[in-house]
């Protein structure tokens, strides 16, 4: 006979079985734990793998907006190694999460930069957030392909001009 409303000790007597019910659990799957109002920045495990991302992690935390970086530790040491001594230089707080719901796949995430409380950032993906930087695969190191000069050069004189 289940009731619309459960008294507080039911509640409790079912937390205590099942565990707290999480809000958004998918959404905090997929950004490995916290929620996606709270993300700055995403590095997927595929652009991990592609080039060094290191230098725009770096430059999201000096934006001083989210200073909690969360790392996949599923991940193998080397891949993710140099992510959290550029999160330590920078002064971040990271966590490494290990649990089995964080996959691996390509399209998982790797890296997570984040606030600690709501920040709205957008477009959040280090590619679109980050196109200056492009990579040696070689090398690891990313290397600018901006163009000199300001917002309003690049504004108003395209390539080939």
């Amino acid at each position: 006979m289940p009731e619309e409303k459960k008294t507080a000790v039911e509640q409790r007597l079912d937390n205590t079985v099942y565990g707290t019910p999480k809000i958004k659990p998918d959404e905090q799957r997929k950004y490995l734990g916290t929620f996606r109002e709270r993300v700055c920045l995403t590095i997927s495990v595929a652009e991990l793998r592609e080039q060094n991302w290191t230098e725009a992690l770096t430059s999201e935390i000096n934006k001083k907006i989210g200073n909690l970086v969360f790392i996949n530790g599923n991940l193998p040491h080397e891949e993710i190694h140099p992510y959290i001594q550029a999160a330590t230089k920078a002064g971040a707080a990271f966590t490494l999460k290990t649990e089995p719901e964080f996959k691996t796949n390509a399209d998982s995430l790797a890296v997570v930069v984040a606030g600690k409380s709501a920040v709205y950032q957008s477009p959040v993906d280090v590619k679109k957030r980050y196109p200056q930087f492009t990579g040696d695969s070689s090398t690891g190191t990313p290397t600018t392909t901006e163009k000199k000069g300001g917002f309003l050069h690049r504004l108003f004189h395209r390539e080939g001009q």
